[in-house]
């Protein structure tokens, strides 16, 4: 075979997933579909899961101490980009939390002998508000109004204020992850989104949104979004590839 007609090795994407999300592994493969259809770039998706059953701040803890184990595994099958696929379990544990994850996370690529990229699903989401320019936002979410509270306070000290929020107070993972995303059209007519940048249409990942961001942006006529959104917009940021394409909202407009 002639070396410049050879197959381009696909790009891999790592997460490291609550035992009990069934969404990131179903919607980031989805987003990344839609933009093979327009770029030449083709992906192929690896999981490391970490126990979790209900979203509370002691299970939310206890995941987050699987963290490195995770990254090492996914380092050893060296894909090219590493997430962790949970905003709330990070963000309930204060602000910039993402960060220290993201040093562990580094520190557990390079003892592997790897040079994954690493990222969290927690800060995508504040990198793709800041993508957007973003000042103000309204947004929803499944988890208990406390843990609602700390995602909010931990955006906020982002520099992104956060003019409303609805939380659908659900403390069970899989629950959460069987909700039909077509309901967020009605859930967010109850939003004040007077006077927001973007709207984030469910701030969890395990909360379904992928089939309702464009029929929500266009109900609404302004921009929106997703926490799993914005951790695709994130990894392709950080692989330096081209984040323009249609169907999963205005973080890649």
């Amino acid at each position: 075979m002639n070396p410049s007609t050879s197959p381009v090795r696909p790009i891999r994407i790592g997460q490291m997933v609550p035992s009990s999300n069934t969404t990131m592994e179903t919607e980031i493969p989805a987003m990344l579909r839609l933009r093979e259809q327009v770029a030449p770039e083709r992906f192929t998706f690896h999981s490391s899961r970490m126990r979790m059953h209900k979203v509370t701040p002691e299970e939310l803890k206890a995941m987050n101490s699987q963290t490195q184990r995770c990254a090492a595994e996914l380092a050893d099958a060296r894909v090219d980009v590493i997430s962790t696929a949970c905003l709330v379990a990070i963000m309930a544990q204060g602000p910039g939390f993402h960060r220290e994850v993201e040093r562990d996370m580094a520190a557990a690529v390079a003892e592997a002998g790897a040079t994954s990229k690493v990222m969290t699903s927690a800060g995508a989401l504040i990198h793709g508000l800041k993508a957007m320019g973003a000042k103000k936002i309204s947004l929803m979410a499944p988890y208990m109004l406390p843990l609602t509270q700390m995602v909010v306070d931990y955006i906020e000290h982002e520099g992104i204020e956060v003019i409303d929020r609805i939380c659908f107070e659900i403390p069970d993972n899989l629950e959460v992850g069987r909700r039909d995303p077509m309901q967020l059209l009605n859930d967010v007519k109850r939003l004040n989104v007077a006077n927001a940048d973007v709207v984030v249409l469910s701030a969890c990942v395990q909360m379904p949104s992928l089939p309702a961001l464009q029929a929500a942006q266009k109900m609404l006529g302004m921009p929106v979004t997703s926490t799993a959104a914005c951790t695709v917009r994130n990894m392709l940021d950080l692989l330096g590839l081209p984040a323009r394409f249609q169907g999963a909202g205005a973080v890649f407009a």
